[in-house]
């Protein structure tokens, strides 16, 4: 292999948000599989998908997950399953930094099957 040559990856493996982070950690047909970081006292947007379902599981910090309406809070080795068309959020409001594995399920997993019902950062629809 000509080590000069980038091999083009679309799927960006790490990205940084107004609420903290995500990496990649595993992705092929059907399925995806990210490691997420939500800063202390932020949350990410209330939404929901039309295409896949998620499966998060905490492994640090105390989150605080909104499900079509329902508050639950959840400690590390602590789990919610999202159906595919649920509203959902996670938010992170203690002062430990909030980390958890997302595995997403569906035929489409692109980061644009999002319908953002509410947002902190302005980047919802309409």
């Amino acid at each position: 292999m000509n080590h000069d040559q980038t091999i083009p990856n679309n799927s960006p493996k790490y990205d940084e948000r107004p609420w903290g982070t995500f990496t990649v950690l595993d992705e092929a047909d059907g399925y995806k599989v990210k490691r997420i970081e939500v800063l202390p006292g932020k949350r990410l947007s209330y939404q929901k998908h039309a295409q896949r379902a998620e499966h998060w599981f905490i492994v640090a910090g105390t989150a605080k997950v909104t499900l079509d309406g329902q508050d639950i809070f959840l400690k590390p080795g602590e789990y919610v399953d999202i159906a595919v068309g649920a509203a959902h959020r996670i938010e992170n409001p203690g002062e430990e930094t909030v980390v958890f594995i997302e595995v997403q399920r569906g035929g489409y997993l692109g980061e644009d099957d999002i319908e953002r019902l509410q947002d902190d950062f302005g980047r919802t629809q309409g």
